[in-house]
């Protein structure tokens, strides 16, 4: 096959993806993952001029009170600086890819979420700028921006899934 075939087949693959999100209001990411490591995860929060921080003043991964970054998906990073970019927003993040997160494929282990703290300038950009989309299994609040990102509100902070990006 010639490339003009593969392409059109990728585009026709794509275009039923984005009506199975459409219709079905399935939510995947559009390529696997790349995880990274958690010094080139801070590295890059640090020229973004994010912030994290963990309420056991640590990173390792294997303890809950710490804040890792340990296999994150590159697409969580990038995702959550788009965040910062587009909102103006100070952004502290307090939760990534330590145990002691709820479990699932799309979770925090996996590299999915980041928990962000919630400052009223980052909740008022998310309730304001993304769709309610109502509440989450477990009662909290729940927002999807334009690129099927989820953002649900749990009190104290952001816990957000990033099947992409976002527009990076």
């Amino acid at each position: 096959m010639n490339k003009l075939v593969h392409k059109k087949t990728a585009s026709i693959i794509l275009a039923l993806f984005a009506v199975a999100v459409a219709v079905f209001g399935v939510s995947a990411p559009a390529y696997a993952a790349t995880t990274i490591s958690h010094a080139s995860a801070t590295s890059q929060l640090s020229a973004a001029g994010i912030t994290w921080s963990s309420s056991g003043n640590c990173a390792t991964r294997s303890n809950s009170t710490c804040t890792s970054f340990e296999q994150v998906n590159q697409e969580s990073i990038s995702g959550v600086i788009t965040l910062k970019n587009a909102s103006g927003c100070a952004i502290n993040v307090t939760g990534g890819t330590e145990v002691g997160h709820a479990s699932g494929t799309y979770s925090h282990y996996n590299g999915y979420k980041l928990d962000v703290s919630d400052y009223a300038c980052i909740s008022s950009y998310i309730t304001n700028t993304f769709t309610y989309t109502g509440l989450r299994g477990d009662g909290y609040p729940q927002y999807q921006s334009g690129a099927g990102n989820l953002y649900a509100d749990e009190g104290s902070h952001w816990d957000i899934t990033f099947y992409n990006c976002g527009g990076c």
